[in-house]
């Protein structure tokens, strides 16, 4: 079994400068780096992370605590990081809570006991709501989830602003009894809701919006109850792109062909919203770039731990398909991919 002497032999440099090279030291020169890796390759060299960790406290190791792996945008994000970590030389633990405030202290506690240098956390609201960063011995970053008056790093949408702009395309367009689904775990959905309310409220329309968990099956029968009353909405809106599935199917076993009599649109531009015949009108997220951005915020607090706190807010994008087409000029619609 070869040792970091071996490695540092090998490599003609000291184990000093191997164990930089392991660590992740920004000051390593790139020379020096790839002999250090070359060696270890052709011997094989397996460093003791265990003995490492008792002796630095730190590891380069951060953890990623998502709410829900099955949700394509947490799936998107996951990627994000894990690029961006192994461009720093960096591992990540990653963790899926499931919505659960229990889950989500376990994990937070497990990152504790590894001695990870950072979390990117996407929290419930019960997490978010007595959320203080100097309860951790770690810097958090927050992704999607925060709220205006947490005091946190955080990497968001414009959730407000993306909701009022997708009803009041709605409403323009001649639909105006809009039914809003949300997800009720997290601070995203409810910003939504507060974007589709005002909307709602600058043309003097009435809201009508309804609280479920964030999960398929859930929105598919609050959708399919939702269509068995009269009158029927104009309009499903989906604060989600798990509910906007579910919505999307529960109108087909329903048997309405969208946009009439009853239409959908919502978040997240995910490849089956543009197969479905005539395309569903989203809010694009830009996924990759939240999770990216996340990674490097908490980069940068690791970096400098007594930096101001940021927040960073992306735009969302509408994309206008065949689902809200203009009922009073239905030819003069243009659609994008």
């Amino acid at each position: 079994m070869a040792h970091i002497k071996d490695v540092a032999k090998q490599a003609e440099v000291s184990v000093a400068s191997v164990s930089r090279v392991l660590a992740g030291h920004p000051k390593v020169s790139e020379t020096i780096r790839q002999r250090v890796l070359t060696a270890i390759q052709e011997l094989g060299y397996r460093p003791d992370l265990a003995a490492r960790r008792l002796r630095s406290r730190q590891t380069n190791t951060i953890g990623l605590i998502v709410s829900d792996i099955r949700n394509p945008f947490f799936t998107e994000v996951s990627r994000a990081v894990e690029d961006v970590a192994y461009q720093h030389h960096m591992r990540v633990i990653l963790c899926n809570a499931d919505e659960d405030a229990e889950k989500e202290a376990l994990y937070l506690d497990l990152m504790r006991d590894e001695n990870v240098r950072g979390v990117i956390l996407s929290p419930t609201l019960v997490t978010l709501a007595g959320f203080h960063t100097s309860d951790y011995p770690f810097p958090i970053v927050l992704v999607d989830r925060c709220d205006q008056n947490t005091i946190a790093d955080a990497v968001v949408l414009d959730n407000v602003d993306s909701a009022y702009r997708l009803t009041t395309h709605l409403i323009e367009n001649g639909y105006r009894r809009n039914v809003f689904f949300y997800g009720t775990t997290s601070a995203t959905g409810r910003q939504r809701r507060e974007g589709y309310a005002a909307a709602m409220a600058a043309h003097g329309l009435e809201s009508h919006a309804e609280p479920l968990p964030a999960i398929v099956e859930r929105a598919r029968a609050a959708a399919r109850e939702r269509l068995r009353r009269r009158p029927l909405p104009d309009a499903l809106v989906a604060s989600s792109g798990l509910i906007l599935l579910g919505i999307t199917e529960a109108l087909r076993e329903a048997q309405i062909h969208f946009p009439d009599p009853v239409t959908v649109v919502g978040f997240d531009d995910l490849p089956w919203t543009r197969l479905v015949e005539p395309g569903i009108t989203v809010i694009a997220q830009p996924i990759y770039d939240i999770g990216r951005a996340a990674i490097e915020l908490l980069l940068q607090r690791i970096a400098k731990p007594e930096q101001a706190v940021r927040r960073v807010v992306l735009r969302g994008q509408l994309i206008e398909r065949g689902s809200s087409v203009n009922r009073n000029n239905p030819t003069g619609l243009v659609t994008a991919a």
